[in-house]
């Protein structure tokens, strides 16, 4: 056992020193260097053709970037090229980790170790690219601007590419975003052209050789930095899944020195550093799409749907100048059927893109939470890129019970280049999906059957108390209230029949109808008459009410005694054989009298309403 110990650290240690030495035979013949600093981001694309001059075959290769340069990085990887004449396509990715170099501790170099796709054998030769992403290098220059005035940006970098190796021939390029160049440093030989600064090309660069260079140039596009971006994507098996995001957005570039001129920003044109639209590219078939901030509701967006995207163009509620900044929140819906699917083991995994919607800004930190369903169980990440920070939390919402599980993502420094799809996967029951039904029809049924116990059962403490006696009093009123509305109808029906009457003995002089009405109504008012004393008796007497029900039920019997004077005198003229003219001088005073009662009923009965 000791023996087979001893071989395997010996054979471990053989493959260690090989490893590096492989490492210090390898030379690049060739690189070309390509610097993209149109944007906020410097983006930079190196190709290597590397040869292996060691007699050992080669299976590693070591990148390197100064310490500034690294402490700005936010992305990077590289890839193998298939080169074929003229043309070149990258045929695959390859492991890039990031490793310790002790043999020069002083060095200002970081080491990336990438891993070759196969092994190289004494005298081939391979070509690697490699990407890396940089943020904050561009700085603003002068660091204040007024609103008239273009924003110029410092960039500093070397002639040199900083590698390990012997580079015996390399040119580098940068691209700028227009054509004024304010100075740069030159290494000959040096060319400017049309938004491009060409260093070399340069032969025979010893190991780890930089050449310091500074680059001033005018870049009016929008610095536009998200220092903070709060993501929650929320599951709903029940047809939707929910994205909110919310943003704290600041311009990073020149602040704006002196006042700010609306007039001058609308009519001149002026502050071409600011930008005032911002756009985002959402996933196909979303909707419901809704941009408000702090204040409400902004209505200021278009929305554009692609086949393969949504893109949503929208701008803050005022223009961002250097230093300035706003916070929004962003939202909208996706169909369930395209972002989560079925996997073969039967669990259920959300496919969606990580990082920022919108385009060209960088993300100073990134917080994405994907929301289960509740009942979901044992959630896992698979993420094609390095997470800062991972970890589950319980988040409650209406009609939950034990709560759903979040799956919490955190990355720092955030550029396109994120915008990868990741997956969260998960266990989820569907009959778990009938708790929140059944609990709704649970909760109604409840309150139902709440509502018909509180209609049926009487729940004072005691009903000798005040408040229970005046509640009775009270229902005894509105109950004679009602009651005596009816009997006033009926009344003013009967009596209606009576004038009705005397309206027919008039026109035809026949008395003998007249009479049979007289009693047939007399004897129907006599029992309503009856009936309302009877109310009468059987309510509280310290009830207000009853004062103005007596008052109005003895005008009212006024009146139908009035009313019935009335009739006899008529009754009695027609018979008597008196004339028209006679008949109504005697029934004038009779029918004045009788119109004055109707009203003072009338305004007895409003009272009563009050």
């Amino acid at each position: 056992m000791a023996a087979s110990s001893l071989c395997l650290i010996g054979c471990l240690a053989l493959w260690i020193l090989t490893g590096a030495a492989l490492a210090e035979d390898l030379v690049v013949a060739k690189l070309d260097r390509r610097v993209d600093l149109t944007s906020q981001v410097a983006r930079t694309l190196v190709s290597f053709k590397i040869e292996n001059s060691g007699s050992d075959p080669a299976t590693k290769f070591l990148f390197a970037l100064s310490k500034d340069q690294f402490d700005h990085l936010a992305y990077i990887s590289a890839a193998s090229v298939s080169v074929k004449g003229k043309s070149r396509t990258q045929s695959a990715p390859l492991t890039v980790k990031e490793v310790e170099k002790k043999e020069d501790p002083s060095s200002d170099a970081v080491y990336f170790e990438i891993s070759l796709e196969k092994s190289l054998e004494q005298g081939q030769a391979a070509t690697i690219d490699v990407q890396y992403a940089l943020t904050h290098t561009l700085t603003p220059f002068p660091r204040e601007i007024r609103q008239s005035e273009t924003q110029l940006v410092l960039y500093h970098d070397s002639a040199y590419v900083l590698s390990p190796y012997l580079v015996k021939f390399q040119t580098t390029f940068f691209k700028l975003p227009g054509s004024r160049v304010e100075s740069y440093t030159k290494v000959e030989p040096t060319k400017l052209g049309d938004k491009e600064i060409k260093y070399g090309p340069y032969e025979n660069v010893s190991p780890l050789s930089q050449a310091p260079v500074t680059l001033q140039f005018e870049n009016n596009r929008p610095f536009a930095v998200v220092e903070t971006l709060e993501q929650e994507i929320e599951i709903s098996h029940w047809g939707n899944v929910y994205a909110t995001e919310n943003y704290h957005l600041k311009h990073t570039g020149a602040r704006l020195k002196g006042g700010f001129s609306r007039l001058d920003y609308q009519a001149k044109g002026n502050g071409v550093s600011a930008f005032r639209y911002l756009a985002a590219i959402l996933p196909p078939r979303a909707h419901s799409i809704y941009y408000r901030d702090e204040i409400g509701n902004i209505s200021t967006s278009h929305v554009r749907n692609e086949p393969k995207r949504t893109i949503v163009e929208f701008e803050p509620r005022y223009p961002l100048f250097g230093g300035w900044q706003v916070k929004f929140t962003l939202g909208y819906s996706v169909p369930l059927q395209d972002f989560v699917f079925l996997a073969p083991d039967g669990s259920r995994y959300l496919n969606f893109t990580f990082g920022s919607p919108l385009v060209d800004v960088v993300v100073e930190k990134i917080t994405t939470k994907v929301v289960l369903p509740e009942g979901s169980r044992d959630p896992s990440v698979e993420a094609p890129l390095a997470l800062d920070e991972q970890h589950q939390e319980v988040k409650h919402s209406y009609l939950d019970t034990v709560g759903r599980k979040v799956v919490v993502l955190t990355k720092k420094n955030v550029v396109a280049e994120h915008n990868v799809p990741f997956q969260v996967k998960y266990k989820f029951n569907p009959l778990a999906m009938l708790a929140e039904p059944l609990m709704l029809i649970f909760g109604f049924f409840c309150f139902f059957l709440a509502c018909m116990a509180y209609l049926h059962f009487d729940f004072p403490i005691s009903k000798s108390s005040a408040a229970y006696q005046a509640r009775l009093q009270q229902e005894e009123v509105l109950d004679l209230l009602q009651r005596f509305q009816k009997l006033m109808k009926r009344r003013l029906f009967e009596a209606e029949k009576l004038e009705a009457a005397l309206r027919d003995l008039a026109r035809t002089g026949d008395v003998a109808p007249c009479k049979a009405s007289k009693k047939l109504v007399d004897a129907t008012l006599s029992k309503e008459v009856k009936a309302i004393h009877e109310a009468l008796q059987a309510t509280s007497r310290s009830s207000s009410v009853n004062s103005k029900v007596e008052a109005l039920i003895t005008k009212e019997k006024e009146k139908h005694e009035r009313l019935l004077q009335k009739l006899n005198l008529t009754v009695d003229l027609y018979e008597r054989k008196m004339s028209s003219k006679e008949i109504d001088s005697r029934l004038a005073p009779h029918e004045q009298k009788y119109t004055h009662l109707k009203s003072e009923v009338a305004e007895l009965m409003d009272s009563l309403d009050d």
